[in-house]
């Protein structure tokens, strides 16, 4: 029975027996068949050896289609409201004539290595929508806030014609950073009252917003939300200037009242206007660009690495040898290595 919401499709794994080529996915994909582009973000994340190519090619012929949306993250505290957040302000998006695309990651369990996939739950609402998109991905026990191939997955939610792509990461962590190397505006959500103003939150993280947006400031939280909104300007004025010349604005919204919302959609707005005129709009993704060609060669040879057929049969001796404290790390690594240079010479 075929689900009644094809964007909830989270289960349309690719199986040995789907006999689909690269040109079947990119056709679905460019049609802005939501199945497709579920199925092949799954194919993605596949291990196999067999969907890493054929997604490979996916991706690339997708290319040409893909660039032309604005890519937002969203991060913040656990229990900042990022999914209620964006629920908000997509249903705005949306009803504006905006083609939303919302890539969720949810923490990968370190014992089970499985994880909840709860967002579409959590925005039940924007999910119904038909021209919103929702996925959810594991972390599959990477760093940086975001599944392993979220970069790819926002190229071809582009090619399949959403203009607009969040990227909504796990909470804020130092690690966490790296999801600004795979968008155009960095928005951090805080929280007032909650001990995470300048204290909580990394540096770093803070150092890469384009902008902070305090939420939950309804009620009687509205005083204490335009208190650590002054404390958050402070903070900023004491930092280096950003390399794109942006003043990164804090704000305060309500999910709940829908107050604040427009006006921190108007600074991504803004941003976007502000650093395409100055050529800071893609500078940025050119060196994104590089960045993730050396991050893919690193996983590429590091996956090469460990199948190779004499290490795998040298690495028991050797971490045994390591772990007896009859190796250092370093000889045992160097070991491998030459092994690994000596099987491909």
């Amino acid at each position: 029975m075929a689900p009644l919401n094809p964007n909830l499709d989270h289960q349309s794994r690719p199986s040995r027996s789907d006999a689909r080529s690269a040109a079947d996915y990119v056709t679905g994909i460019l049609d802005g068949n939501r199945v497709t582009l579920s199925q092949a973000i799954t194919l993605l994340e596949s291990t196999r050896p067999d969907h890493r190519d054929t997604a490979r090619t996916v991706v690339e012929e997708c290319l040409p289609h893909s660039g032309d949306s604005i890519r937002v993250a969203v991060t913040g505290v656990p229990g900042v409201g990022k999914s209620t957040f964006i629920e908000a302000l997509g249903q705005r998006l949306v009803a504006a004539g905006r083609h939303l695309a919302v890539l969720t990651v949810d923490p990968s369990s370190e014992r089970s290595k499985g994880s909840i996939l709860g967002d579409k739950t959590r925005m039940g609402t924007l999910a119904s929508e038909e021209d919103a998109f929702i996925r959810p991905s594991p972390t599959a026990g990477t760093l940086g806030g975001v599944a392993p191939r979220t970069r790819e997955a926002i190229l071809l939610c582009e090619a399949a014609g959403y203009d607009t792509v969040f990227v909504e990461t796990v909470g804020v962590g130092q690690s966490e950073i790296s999801v600004r190397s795979m968008v155009d505006f960095f928005l951090l959500l805080a929280l007032a009252g909650a001990g995470d103003e300048l204290q909580g939150i990394k540096r770093g993280i803070v150092e890469v917003a384009d902008a902070i947006a305090i939420t939950k400031a309804d009620g009687d939280n509205r005083a204490p939300a335009k208190a650590a909104r002054a404390e958050y300007e402070k903070a900023l004025r004491l930092l280096s200037d950003p390399d794109s010349g942006w003043e990164p604005p804090v704000l305060t919204c309500s999910s709940q009242t829908g107050a604040g919302i427009d006006e921190v959609w108007g600074a991504v707005e803004r941003y976007r206007a502000y650093t395409q005129e100055t050529g800071f709009f893609e500078e940025q993704r050119r060196r994104q660009a590089q960045h993730w060609m050396e991050q893919a060669i690193e996983q590429r040879l590091h996956e090469e690495f460990f199948s190779d057929p004499d290490v795998q049969a040298a690495r028991g001796d050797v971490e045994e040898a390591l772990q007896d404290g009859r190796l250092s790390s370093l000889a045992a690594a160097e070991r491998l290595l030459s092994i690994y240079r000596d099987s491909t010479s």
